[in-house]
């Protein structure tokens, strides 16, 4: 049995002439067809314009209904202008009616744009004819007044609203000029060219402010996102340095506590059993923090020679000093105070600082020397990075800028202070004070410390064997 298999025929596409029609028409519909009756107020005029510099203080609040306060203008206009245009001294009823018909939908712009174009081209005819001014298919005061409604509309709406108006403008002249006695005669050529111009004005100055709003807009979202990301990158090298100091330390408690049983002879079993439970909680602390820490450090390992490296410490200064002179900077170091061990982190951050701090001078002030002041204090340690005016022949490198960000993330880790700024003489300086906690007093020193040795005993507790 054979069986068949019957293929039909592909629909034909359509062509590009069909697709930009279909879409034209539906941006007719969309523009001038739905929701015409819709309540659109214009919006008020912005209070910090470029132009409000220009008026007293007391006007000032004012400024924010000049939008509507033109409108009313050319609504205003256009009542004087068809008024004008029939008979007043004769009629002057059928001379406010004609007035009113051609200002109100100048007005109703104000809250109904597309309602009020429409409602200014229906009245069109009916000013034609009530009007004696002569003109067709548009009399005086519909030529003031729809040139103003389409105007206003296309300031309030897209361009592509703008272009269906003045299309249909068109098509209402060829059709009634045609049929009142040919467009020879008429006003259709001048009333079309100037809307058109008007038109096209409008729609260009509130295109070229759009795109201003956007472009600032963006840029404000740039800003942020890389201020953000910056911040976030700074924190993941926090996170990555800090993964291997507490790793390092949590490492060390947990040998310790797995040897400290074999250092008593004959511990009881409630000590072996504490010690136990001390290291399988070291080590439990110890692989949930590579596990959540560890993630950070990935990319880094895969691009690092020497992944482990000891972190940088004080200690280190003066060996990115003499890194930082070879590339031509002039700097010198000042240590005060006793200078003592302290945490890892709070040297490893201070190093860092440093770091950025001098990283800065030689890309943003070249030319300049540089000065480092460590102050170890009894409450904490005092960092100073100052550098006098930078070298006039000399052209700062371009650089994003966000090193003092990292720098004031890593001071507020550690509850510090850090200021920043320019110096009275054209420099820069960069202060920050990390508060340290101060040692513990040992409870019990060896018989061995003395006076002779430099160590101060006297306000060693004596334990047993002391005594």
């Amino acid at each position: 049995m054979t069986e068949t298999t019957t293929t039909s025929a592909a629909p034909r596409g359509r062509s590009p002439e069909f697709s930009l029609a279909r879409s034209a028409l539906h941006g007719l519909r969309e523009d001038l067809f739905r929701d015409v009756t819709a309540y659109r107020p214009l919006p008020e005029a912005a209070a910090d314009g470029p132009w409000t510099g220009l008026f007293p203080a007391r006007l000032r609040p004012y400024l924010r209904y000049f939008p509507h306060a033109v409108v009313l203008f050319l609504a205003l206009l256009t009542f004087v202008v068809a008024g004008a245009s029939t008979d007043m001294y004769t009629d002057a009823l059928v001379a406010t009616a004609t007035g009113l018909l051609a200002a109100v939908p100048v007005a109703l712009t104000l809250l109904r744009p597309v309602l009020a174009w429409w409602l200014s081209l229906a009245a069109a005819p009916l000013l034609v004819v009530w009007t004696s001014d002569g003109l067709y298919p548009w009399s005086s005061g519909s030529i003031v007044g729809h040139t103003a409604v389409m105007m206003v509309v296309a300031a309030r709406t897209r361009p592509r609203t703008a272009a269906w108006m003045w299309v249909l403008s068109a098509l209402y002249s060829v059709l009634l000029g045609e049929a009142m006695g040919g467009l020879d005669a008429g006003v259709s050529g001048p009333l079309l060219l100037l809307s058109g111009v008007a038109v096209a004005l409008v729609t260009l100055v509130q295109v070229n402010r759009t795109t201003r709003r956007q472009v600032v807009q963006e840029r404000t979202v740039t800003a942020v996102e890389r201020d953000r990301r910056t911040l976030l990158e700074e924190r993941t090298n926090i996170a990555r340095e800090l993964h291997d100091v507490v790793a390092h330390h949590m490492s060390v408690v947990a040998i310790q506590a797995e040897a400290a049983p074999y250092r008593v002879e004959d511990p009881p079993p409630e000590l072996e059993q504490a010690f136990a439970t001390i290291r399988e909680n070291a080590v439990a602390a110890l692989t949930e923090l590579r596990r959540v820490l560890g993630v950070v450090r990935a990319a880094d390992f895969e691009n690092s020679a020497a992944p482990e490296a000891p972190q940088p410490t004080l200690a280190d200064l003066d060996r990115l000093l003499e890194n930082v002179r070879d590339a031509g900077l002039t700097v010198t170091r000042t240590v005060t105070g006793a200078v003592r061990e302290l945490p890892q982190g709070v040297e490893l951050s201070a190093y860092r600082i440093v770091q950025e701090a001098l990283s800065n001078v030689l890309r943003h002030a070249p030319g300049a020397a540089a000065a480092v002041e460590v102050s170890y204090v009894l409450g904490g340690l005092g960092l100073r990075v100052v550098n006098d005016r930078p070298s006039a022949l000399a052209k700062p490198s371009p650089g994003a800028g966000h090193g003092i960000t990292g720098m004031r993330e890593r001071v507020s880790m550690l509850s510090g202070e850090m200021t920043a700024g320019r110096t009275g003489d054209g420099g820069y300086e960069i202060t920050v004070f990390v508060p340290v906690a101060a040692a513990p007093v040992p409870a019990q020193r060896e018989q061995s410390d003395g006076p002779g040795d430099g160590t101060d005993t006297a306000g060693a507790r004596p334990t047993g064997a002391d005594a």
